[in-house]
């Protein structure tokens, strides 16, 4: 007789046995990165080759479809319908990865090639994003065993190749296709948990704003030892208008840039008691960020400013000479409280009152807008009961990861409540060389997956909506 318990046990096993590492080891060795010209061949290749037949075995109905924005990666569709009144759940993922990085790795370790050291899996994409929708997939495969073919429930799967390149296209994609993406709710895994050992429930992601802090002087450098001392350095005076934006401990100053009407109470009511600690390659600074904030509250329901990029000169070559220009290139990472359709106006009237008219704002705009489903949404609050019966441990929600995910366009065309179960953490090295997916919160997700697929082929599941 089929059970609950039974299907934990077939996806765990399934995995001690070293088959789960396998697959994934596999689906690593394509070296699908969307990031590098000359691998588009590769990225059609993890759909064609690595997702599809898999899949289809599993009785999947599966399309490749061109990306709908020329000159970005195709998109993978696949859907199992047993029964129209039963939920249908969409799950998501993509199987573009950043770059390699070959030549950064840590000796005996390459992108391309998954390698077991101690409690890691390395390579590119184990963690980003491969090792995250293989993990949901497998389970999703040991539960069909489990219940002889049947699942008592409907998945739709889409699996997009652009996404570290801002998920062009997805949202033409999605907008197009809504009528045969319809579903009850949007359960994926991407990004980190609060920690390593903290299994996470987001319903959210904040959005990125970027733009270019600009000051061009003069047409060209001039010699330091006659000029310096009477004619306007751009890089000082571009420093000083940074300075006016955000204070020296990184509170922005730009107030107008911040959630209208502060931190929602249900926010901060998700995120009391979670705590966040420092990782081998961050610290988590007390006196850095908003003051009265914990860390929790600071990077999951608040706003930050960050400088990603600051250039005057040729700093690998400089010469005696007053810089002609400076640039910076800056990034708000925003939640859904803000509205970012203001903060370019916002920040030219702030330059302006603080004495930087001179300074322009260049290339602004939205590279990814933020999402966010309540906290106590029915589907967050099943998800959560379902996890915590399947681990034997408290599930830590919060409002919205800190992290950018396409989230916004599922709920934009899909109206689909969010929930993402992130299986990796914050030091997995994700967009730099060495990443790695940590093997014992990827054994924790396949046992939680494992139990949600089996939920929701049960009663119990939140109301199923109009289709």
């Amino acid at each position: 007789m089929s059970t609950r318990e039974g299907a934990i046990a077939r996806a765990l096993t399934f995995f001690d046995e070293g088959k789960f590492r396998d697959r994934l080891a596999g689906l690593v060795a394509i070296p699908s990165t969307s990031q590098d010209p000359g691998h588009e061949a590769d990225v059609k290749r993890y759909l064609e080759a690595g997702i599809r037949p898999w899949i289809e075995r599993l009785g999947f109905t599966v399309a490749v479809h061109p990306n709908p924005q020329p000159g970005f990666g195709p998109i993978l569709t696949a859907e199992r319908i047993e029964d129209p009144s039963r939920p249908t759940v969409l799950t998501y993922g993509h199987g573009d990865t950043v770059r390699g990085l070959e030549d950064q790795w840590d000796e005996g370790l390459k992108p391309w090639t998954l390698t077991e050291a101690g409690d890691r899996w390395y390579g590119r994409g184990t963690a980003d994003n491969k090792g995250q929708h293989a993990l949901n997939l497998t389970a999703l495969e040991q539960v069909l065993a489990e219940r002889g073919g049947k699942l008592g429930f409907n998945v739709k799967l889409v699996l997009e190749t652009s996404e570290e390149r801002g998920s062009l296209g997805l949202r033409a994609f999605v907008a197009a296709n809504a009528e045969a993406l319809k579903a009850d709710v949007l359960i994926a895994s991407d990004g980190p948990r609060v920690a390593a050992d903290t299994p996470t429930v987001s319903t959210g992601t904040r959005g990125t704003f970027h733009f270019d802090l600009v000051l061009d002087v003069r047409p060209g450098g001039v010699h330091s030892g006659n000029w310096g001392g009477m004619t306007t350095d751009p890089a000082i005076v571009l420093s000083h208008a940074i300075g006016a934006i955000c204070d020296r401990n990184g509170k922005i100053l730009v107030r107008d840039w911040l959630p209208r009407n502060g931190m929602p109470a249900a926010v901060r009511a998700a995120l009391a008691g979670c705590e966040l600690h420092s990782e081998a390659s961050a610290t988590i600074d007390p006196g850095w960020g908003e003051p009265g904030f914990t860390a929790a509250e600071k990077v999951f329901g608040w706003n930050s400013f960050i400088v990603l990029a600051m250039v005057s000169g040729r700093p690998e070559n400089p010469v005696n000479a007053v810089a002609p220009n400076a640039r910076a290139h800056c990034q708000i990472r925003y939640t859904v409280d803000s509205d970012p359709t203001t903060f370019e106006a916002a920040l030219r009237r702030h330059l302006d009152a603080n004495g930087f008219p001179e300074v322009k704002i260049e290339r602004a705009g939205i590279r990814m807008p933020a999402s966010r489903t309540n906290p106590d949404d029915p589907w967050v609050r099943w998800t959560v009961d379902s996890m915590e019966r399947s681990l034997g441990r408290r599930v830590q929600v919060i409002p919205n990861s800190g992290g950018g995910l396409p989230g916004d366009v599922f709920v934009d065309h899909l109206h689909v409540p969010l929930v993402w179960i992130p299986h990796s953490y914050n030091g997995c090295k994700q967009h730099g060389p060495n990443e790695h997916f940590l093997i014992a919160p990827a054994r924790q997700g396949m046992a939680a997956y494992a139990g949600i697929w089996w939920d929701l082929g049960e009663a119990g599941t939140p109301a199923v909506g109009p289709r």
